[in-house]
């Protein structure tokens, strides 16, 4: 059995029947998180906005002479026009798409001084903080518990289980939170929100998703924006603390697919009335939420839905562009792709149910930010367009513009050019061409079954993206057959193409500049479809055995009483290294390790699993919820634990089950 900070007396007979050497001297400063999203985002200087400005009107400018050059003078006639007219409306569909970026990010300079001002005297809202859980791994909620229950500010907080797990009721008991379950299981995370609504009795209520860790000020940095009686939403932005998952540009870093629309789209949203609840990191007001019969349940996006009903009622939303908790991305590609699905589905099943372009109560501007939104998801048709042209071509022998290749590409180049360059200095750092390009490619799956839903019936089905490690042997993903396909296609058109010049297929080419630039542009095309297959292939992104997200932690430490220190733990288990000693695999001893702003020793019963030179692999025996609520406290360098149990005297509805602790 694990033990945490035990009684003086018993600690000394358990450190003796151990052989606990005394500890290595203590790190002299507590280890802090960083927020890997950075901090609010300072204002922009008038020079660099009007650079911004600048090329953004330069790129379109430049993109709608080129499109009316385009119309007027390069398109094809006779047998050549079926290539040209698709290729000339992907084209359109790609200035449209760029307008509307244009228009988001614009302006997304955050507004700091509501944030400098202290709340008003008197009493502050009251917020019960909501935790949905359906059947994440403890080793994924343990950590969001812990820094939940840590947070500054008066609030309740309340573990939602759609699981019904016994584990978790028992682990929410030991640590001072509110275990709820509901008798009907409808209507997935929505549902589950919508049944603890009815209890809360709070002004307010902050939600997260299971993996999501606030900082300690979460609610000390957006409770005060609610001193407006209209605001309904304070969004944050979502970021990541496994930063070796898919969506990241590289291991360790924090760009990652979703770094874009978090911390300049969103951005650019609030400064247009239109930021929209992300599902997480965020706090409501109760009163609003009920004013709209509660969160939304007719679509599998029901953060999106509900804030579009907020906005049709009249109540304002605003976004907090702060990095203030941090979850898990989806660490593999079946996680990503059941993520992507579940949202395209549910963006499209908000078209039918309630399109943005003809909801009453809108402003124009909402309208406008809520098509984008939606607009985006057809995008992967455009990339999937765009990468078989080139093989139409090649396979045709027909050009889609009637002018010389070279010049086609040469004014084609400069508008691409001029327009990559007006994203990327509106991304303020977070749209790297290659990256966006590559991930273009690994949305097509998704993106493509998503739209197809709006003419299909059904809505699909709920999933749950796996957060965590799955417990599995390591195994890679598989690739979805759309990109199989198309890269079938894309190499049988270069065959194709050889074959042609070489006069062995009845395709002829014009002239040989005919063939040089769609091969040219397919080739690029196959690079980045190849890159996204071998990154899906990739091992770094199957699965492990090992549960839980490993957190690098440096800290002294013994195992069986020989000092080392730790490498890193997850909250099944930990790394520790062993100078001078190595123990036999299948040990079963006491692990103590010393962390900052503790006295005491955190112990484990731990079982040795592997050696590896002065590494040893170690698997937690037991639960004792307080010690692990203390390593995940270490792990994440979240505040000193509050151990205050959670405020009594909610109503049970019938049929609920509500678990207070002692």
């Amino acid at each position: 059995m694990s033990r945490s900070a035990p009684a003086r007396g018993r600690h000394r007979a358990t450190r003796a029947s151990a052989g606990l050497r005394p500890a290595p001297a203590r790190p002299a400063a507590v280890r802090r998180r960083p927020r890997p999203g950075g901090e609010l985002p300072a204002p922009e200087s008038t020079a660099r906005r009007a650079l911004l400005h600048a090329v953004a009107v330069g790129a379109i400018a430049c993109t709608v002479v080129y499109l009316v050059w385009r119309i007027g003078w390069t398109m094809p006639s006779g047998d050549a026009l079926w290539l040209g007219i698709p290729f000339l409306l992907l084209e359109l569909h790609g200035f449209v798409a760029l307008v509307l970026f244009v228009v988001t990010t614009w302006d997304v300079t955050p507004t700091r001084e509501r944030l400098r001002t202290p709340p008003k005297a008197g009493p502050q809202p009251s917020v019960t903080v909501l935790i949905a859980t359906y059947n994440e791994q403890l080793e994924v909620l343990l950590p969001t518990v812990t820094a939940v229950l840590a947070m500054d500010g008066d609030h309740e907080t309340w573990i939602l289980d759609d699981g019904d797990r016994p584990e978790v009721a028992e682990m929410a008991l030991a640590l001072g939170a509110r275990y709820v379950t509901r008798p009907v299981h409808d209507h997935a995370k929505a549902g589950n929100l919508n049944h603890a609504l009815r209890m809360v009795t709070t002004d307010l209520i902050a939600v997260f998703d299971a993996d999501h860790v606030p900082e300690p000020d979460f609610l000390i940095r957006t409770v005060p924006y609610f001193a407006d009686p209209q605001l309904a939403l304070v969004q944050t932005p979502q970021d990541f603390y496994n930063q070796s998952s898919f969506e990241h540009h590289h291991p360790g870093s924090a760009l990652h697919e979703e770094s874009l629309f978090y911390r300049v789209i969103q951005a650019g949203k609030h400064n247009a009335g239109a930021a929209f609840w992300c599902g997480t990191n965020a706090v409501l007001r109760v009163s609003a939420l009920r004013s709209v019969g509660g969160v939304a349940t007719e679509t599998l996006t029901e953060d999106f839905h509900t804030t579009m009903r907020l906005h049709a009622a009249g109540w304002r939303t605003a976004y907090h562009n702060e990095v203030l908790a941090s979850g898990l991305a989806a660490g593999t590609p079946d996680a990503f792709y059941a993520q992507r699905r579940r949202w395209g589905r549910g963006a499209m099943q908000v078209l039918r149910v309630d399109n943005p372009l003809t909801t009453p109560g809108l402003t124009l501007a909402q309208r406008l930010s809520y098509a984008y939104s939606l607009s985006a998801w057809f995008d992967s048709w455009r990339t999937l367009g765009l990468a078989l042209l080139p093989v139409a071509v090649l396979a045709t022998g027909l050009f889609p513009v009637s002018t010389d290749p070279w010049a086609f590409l040469f004014f084609a180049g400069s508008a691409f050019v001029l327009q990559q360059a007006a994203i990327t200095l509106l991304g303020r750092g977070f749209a790297r061409a290659d990256f966006s390009l590559l991930f273009d490619v690994l949305r097509l799956p998704s993106n493509l079954a998503a739209t197809l839903s709006l003419l299909l019936p059904g809505t699909g089905t709920f999933a749950v993206t796996a957060k965590g490690r799955t417990g599995e042997d390591r195994a890679r993903a598989r690739v979805p057959w759309v990109l199989w396909a198309l890269a079938l296609v894309l190499v049988s058109a270069v065959g194709y193409a050889g074959l042609s010049l070489a006069g062995l297929t009845p395709t002829r080419y014009p002239a040989t500049v005919t063939a040089a630039v769609p091969l040219l542009w397919l080739a690029v095309t196959a690079g980045f479809v190849g890159t996204a297959i071998a990154r899906i292939r990739s091992s770094r992104f199957g699965t492990e055995r090992r549960d839980g997200h490993r957190f690098p932690l440096t800290v002294p430490a013994t195992l069986d009483g020989l000092p080392g220190g730790m490498v890193d733990v997850s909250l099944g288990g930990a790394q520790v290294r062993l100078p001078r000693h190595a123990l036999a695999v299948g040990t079963e001893t006491l692990l103590a390790m010393w962390v900052p702003d503790r006295r005491e020793p955190i112990i484990f019963e731990v079982v040795v699993r592997s050696v590896q030179g002065d590494r040893h692999r170690l698997q937690f025996r037991s639960r004792d919820w307080r010690a692990l609520a203390a390593l995940s406290a270490a792990a994440m360098g979240v505040a000193a634990l509050k151990w205050a149990p959670a405020a009594a005297g909610t109503a049970v509805r019938p049929g609920a089950r509500v678990l207070e602790p002692a």
